[in-house]
């Protein structure tokens, strides 16, 4: 009896285990939010509904496409394959990652790094996709990089298009822990000087490693980037808050990060705001624990508050996720 008794334990023991990792991974729970490796992720919102843009997460040689997936409730997601590829633009060959995304004048720009170019003699950097529809497909709109060189010592990736207030088009961008603003033009086929004749500004801030985004609450402008190591665990976000689009950008501390309990290396995100809300919402990227490839990161979604003073508070990173949310 005692042996019979003890393996009923056991198996008890054992179901709950099972049904605890099951519920992790699947039941109510929304993160990851699409299955497949996949990191850098843009969310947006298009009409009424919401975009995620993410890396193909895989080696180099095999970053040469970009899906894209789109919901109405931030829940149930669509993908939509291949929206562009190195087949589409011609000086690409590997390494299209960390996409940014506009609407202007009816038309969609997606804006990616490709090659990860270490010097200035090396082709690629950072180009431009032009469709009709926010699930494309993508044509090469420039037939060239729109940045292929090193200025202020940014490598030219990790790019995030900024619409301000007055209507102007402003690009942050860098790797190699230097991040510039640049001025596009309307036609975003270059850039404009700025008054003192410089066209990349450095607005690099403490901390700072890759991955910039922006965006504006009552009247403050909330610059984030990320830290740490992309393929570490210490990977995760931090803000500053200015009172323009150029800074300065004082550090005010780390927001998002690892939980050894949920997941390692959480990073290089951005941030959707439900139109007409104070609802704010994080996409970011993380590892699975016990994954040890650097490659194996999952796209996450979950909520962003902000304390009385406008702070951001520390996000906690979830398998909940978020519940469903339409867009009214």
């Amino acid at each position: 009896m005692r042996k019979i008794s003890s393996l009923l334990l056991i198996s008890c023991f054992l179901v709950l285990f099972l049904s605890s990792t099951a519920q992790k991974r699947t039941g109510n729970n929304h993160n990851p939010v699409f299955e497949g490796w996949y990191a850098d992720p843009e969310g947006i919102v298009f009409g009424d509904e919401y975009w995620i843009y993410p890396t193909y997460s895989a080696p180099y040689n095999e970053q040469v496409f970009m899906d894209a997936f789109s919901s109405k409730d931030l829940v149930t997601w669509e993908k939509h394959e291949r929206i562009i590829d190195t087949t589409e633009v011609k000086w690409a060959w590997r390494a299209m990652w960390a996409p940014a995304i506009i609407e202007k004048d009816g038309k969609y720009f997606l804006f990616f790094a490709a090659n990860d170019i270490q010097s200035d003699e090396e082709e690629g950097g950072i180009g431009i996709g032009v469709a009709d529809t926010p699930g494309g497909p993508f044509k090469d709109y420039l037939g060239k990089p729109l940045i292929d060189k090193f200025y202020n010592g940014a490598q030219p990736i990790d790019q995030f298009v900024f619409h301000d207030n007055d209507g102007q088009y402003y690009m942050f961008y860098g790797g190699w822990r230097h991040c510039n603003i640049a001025k596009l033009k309307d036609d975003f086929t270059g850039f404009v000087p700025f008054e003192d004749g410089e066209t990349f500004k450095e607005v690099t801030p403490e901390g700072y490693v890759e991955g910039p985004f922006m965006f504006i609450r009552n009247g403050k402008y909330y610059f984030m980037w990320s830290e740490g190591g992309w393929t570490g665990p210490d990977y995760s976000v931090a803000y500053a808050i200015a009172d323009s689009p150029f800074g300065p950008f004082e550090r005010v501390g780390k927001i998002l990060k690892q939980d050894p309990e949920v997941a390692t290396g959480a990073g290089h995100h951005s941030v959707i705001h439900v139109p007409g809300t104070d609802e704010y919402y994080i996409v970011y990227h993380r590892r699975p624990l016990g994954e040890t490839d650097g490659n194996h990161r999952e796209t996450c979604i979950d909520r962003m508050y902000f304390d009385d003073e406008g702070f951001i508070k520390p996000v906690k990173i979830t398998f909940e996720g978020v519940k469903a949310r339409p867009i009214k």
